[in-house]
């Protein structure tokens, strides 16, 4: 086949559907702030309480002084392993506290916040964007209660973004406790009951599969390594294909939405436009999520697919 060809077939199928590609960041948090990031750091404040975490994907020099860092913190993660440590209070803080997002609808969702071994808070907050898409195709979709899965679904905003559109929601990750959170910031929110799996996610969409179950909204924010709650191990770029797989069989053919997520250095935008190119979807979007810190520069934090058939 000649390039000339190749080149054909390439053009053909990027005008034989919508596609998009771009960059997505959420918009109207009060609540959360990126400050600056840098030199494998980050400063973000939630609410009103104000952090320093690593950051592996901030390889550029920090905008700000480490004395303004130092200035505006309340508290520090203090690496002491791989993926674990402890935190440094630099000012009077609360263990536990709570945050807000308002969904485009104006929904209220209230988030409890925590400081825990492995530098995360208990939100992703580039996540946002992804729930006033979530919101959007639920209500494009005009279907009485969709019935939308979130897997590797962690403390529930995707979960609690699609409850609130009016969905009927199963939220699946392996760690209970985790869980357990999810459904106490379901309670904060006052929002409708959710279902609730305690399983390794890859055998929870086989299982679906084979019952012949269908969903018509699924979300997936995969970590790059991760265990089941019997040991399963999950490795990205080894098993994403194979989810993928088993998520196509699961959607309902004539409207659904998905929303893929991942958070690895390895990938990049086309890797999930080809992973989704079979996906019968009106719309395709893909791109990088980030964050846009007060200092100026841009945090890239993942790549991202999203399909709409309304």
């Amino acid at each position: 086949m000649s390039v000339r060809e190749l080149a054909g077939m390439t053009y053909f199928r990027s005008m034989s559907r919508s596609t998009s590609i771009g960059l997505l960041s959420p918009v109207r948090w009060k609540d959360y702030e990126l400050l600056d990031c840098g030199d494998f750091w980050k400063l973000e404040r939630f609410g009103e309480y104000v952090t320093i975490r690593p950051e592996p994907q901030a390889v550029w020099p920090r905008r700000l002084p480490e004395s303004e860092w130092m200035r505006q913190a309340h508290v520090r993660f203090v690496q002491k392993g791989s993926n674990s440590g402890d935190w440094e209070k630099l000012r009077k803080m609360p263990d536990q506290w709570k945050m807000a997002y308002a969904l485009p609808g104006g929904q209220e969702l209230i988030f409890r916040l925590g400081l825990t071994s492995f530098k995360h808070v208990g939100i992703f907050p580039e996540q946002a964007a992804n729930w006033d898409f979530i919101t959007s195709c639920i209500g494009e979709m005009g279907i009485g209660k969709p019935r939308v899965l979130n897997l590797f679904a962690y403390t529930g905003g995707a979960s609690l973004a699609a409850c609130a559109a009016g969905a009927d929601v199963t939220h699946v990750d392996s760690i209970r406790q985790v869980v357990t959170w999810a459904n106490e910031n379901r309670q904060n929110s006052g929002l409708a009951e959710i279902r609730w799996m305690v399983e390794d996610a890859l055998k929870f969409v086989q299982r679906e599969v084979r019952r012949g179950s269908v969903y018509h909204g699924v979300i997936l924010d995969p970590p790059a390594y991760g265990h089941g709650p019997k040991g399963e191990k999950w490795k990205l770029e080894e098993q994403l294909a194979e989810m993928m797989d088993g998520v196509l069989r699961l959607l309902d053919p004539n409207h659904h939405f998905l929303v893929l997520n991942a958070y690895s250095l390895g990938l990049s935008s086309l890797t999930i436009e080809n992973l989704l190119a079979d996906f019968g979807g009106n719309r395709l979007s893909i791109g990088e999520l980030y964050l846009q810190a007060r200092s100026g520069v841009k945090l890239p934090l993942g790549v991202y697919g999203h399909i709409l058939k309304a």
